[in-house]
């Protein structure tokens, strides 16, 4: 079960994420996160360096869905304006979310990124479909929610018992 909470790739921010690499081994989309994986929690809109990665990102010829447990309002006002297509109230670490995301980009599993701040929603999630788990530092921990705040507190539990297991070594997984 820990294993699947094992991204495939860590990094400090999607800025780190080699691109070009990653298209060269087959992959075409990216399913990311919104909150503290793009932009803070409470951050209304995309920075500039953050637009210049979604201009990367389609330049390389990635297709890219926002996949957030947020809700509707909170998405829409983000993707909406940068006419990114979203799937907002996931549940992520389901399924469903991520299949939606991949048939919007009609694209199969072996072929999708996941980008994400949360080994229990995002990486679990992606992992348990076979996607490429990407897991980012997250940008801003004091915005956070409850729930959110109770995964960190998971997430370091788990992270210590993979870290006895040998699954974990902190070098692999921050390029």
């Amino acid at each position: 079960m820990f294993e699947t909470l094992v991204p495939k790739l860590g990094v400090n921010t999607v800025f780190d994420i080699d691109l070009e690499e990653l298209y060269s081994k087959g992959y075409r989309g990216i399913i990311t996160d919104l909150d503290n994986t793009l932009v803070g929690a409470k951050a209304p809109l995309a920075t500039p360096e953050l637009l210049e990665w979604f201009e990367k990102v389609k330049q390389l010829g990635f297709k890219l869905v926002i996949v957030s447990n947020n809700n509707m309002d909170r998405v829409s006002r983000f993707a909406a304006p940068l006419n990114i297509e979203f799937v907002h109230g996931a549940r992520k670490p389901t399924n469903a979310p991520f299949r939606k995301a991949m048939k919007l980009m009609d694209l199969a599993p072996e072929n999708t990124i996941v980008v994400g701040d949360q080994m229990l929603t995002d990486v679990f999630g992606g992992n348990r479909l076979g996607l490429f788990t990407v897991l980012v530092q997250p940008i801003a921990l004091g915005d956070e929610g409850i729930g959110t705040r109770i995964n960190r507190r998971l997430e370091r539990i788990a992270l210590t018992r993979l870290r006895k297991q040998g699954l974990w070594h902190e070098e692999e997984q921050h390029e």
